[in-house]
């Protein structure tokens, strides 16, 4: 699949969207478990997602985060598949093969092209599981559309503790190349677990994702924090994931702000896991299996 002009546009040099978006596109084929593709009509434009598993479970909606798409959860749905209905969605604006359209962050557009991505899936309700811009996007959809959320798995999520100034040591990693390149990943996503621990496509995710770090053209404004209101407002259950060694923000504000305001909230700090905590799919599916108890799974 080939990148439109639009999408090309976010890429430097534009030139190697197309092989981005062809690796993209190869691994999407070697999902674990069977998967439809859809693209979805919304107001903010064309949106690709990918849904799989067990279509009589209840439906949970995976937001990736930034510099990212759906394959970042290739490791995680095989696990979730057999109980829920999953919809892995590309996040407009980002590499993936939704629009390129960046709406301003400080206002409801997101909410709105979320609560457009339901209604094309013909979900009333989900349970959402969202990273780092997903966690943002997630909470934003749950504090502006709280009908439309059953549960909130937010996994080092924007918008609660201060983002970090992160430029002051990245840019000058990001002119070191590929060694530079490596090491501002390390920062972020804690070193890479050897070969021979991944499944193939796991390990050309980790390619993919890194070439998408080196050539994407990420956005740079800051995300909306979220009143201390807003996360008082929350009436549904909330999984919220924290990283203590978190470069990019501030894990100490993310976890006292949630702890104080969030009614119905479960917890997990984990003090030395980087930006990027690795995969929590179990925790993320005994909290979805604690609140929604009657999952339909195989041998049921």
């Amino acid at each position: 699949m080939n990148a439109s002009p639009e999408q090309r546009a976010l890429f430097r040099p534009a030139g190697v969207a197309d092989d981005i978006y062809r690796r993209y596109d190869a691994l999407l084929a070697e999902w674990p478990v069977p998967a439809r593709r859809r693209s979805l009509e919304t107001r903010h434009g064309n949106t690709f997602v990918l849904t799989c598993g067990n279509p009589e479970g209840p439906p949970v909606l995976l937001i990736h985060g930034a510099v990212a798409n759906a394959a970042t959860w290739i490791g995680d749905v095989e696990t979730l598949a057999p109980y829920f209905h999953l919809h892995a969605v590309d996040v407009i604006g980002e590499p993936g093969f939704s629009a390129p359209n960046r709406p301003a962050l400080a206002s409801d557009a997101y909410a709105h092209w979320l609560e457009d991505v339901l209604d094309g899936l013909a979900v009333t309700s989900a349970h959402v599981v969202g990273i780092s811009l997903g966690g943002w996007l997630g909470l934003d959809l749950a504090i502006r559309r709280p009908a439309r959320v059953r549960t909130l798995t937010t996994i080092v999520p924007g918008g609660v503790g201060p983002q970090r100034p992160i430029l002051l040591w990245a840019l000058p990693l990001s002119l070191l190349g590929r060694w530079g390149q490596r090491k501002l990943r390390e920062r972020i996503m804690g070193k890479a677990p050897p070969d021979e621990a991944l499944t193939d496509a796991q390990r050309r995710f980790a390619e993919l994702y890194a070439l998408m770090g080196r050539h994407f053209r990420p956005r740079y404004d800051r995300l909306p924090i979220f009143s201390d209101a807003d996360l008082a407002g929350l009436d549904m259950p909330v999984l919220a994931i924290v990283a203590g060694r978190d470069v990019m923000l501030a894990p100490g504000p993310m976890k006292q702000r949630l702890e104080d305001n969030v009614r119905d909230l479960e917890m997990l700090y984990l003090p030395d896991a980087p930006h990027y905590p690795g995969s929590q799919v179990a925790r993320v599916l005994a909290f979805l299996i604690r609140q929604d108890p009657t999952p339909t799974s195989p041998g049921r």
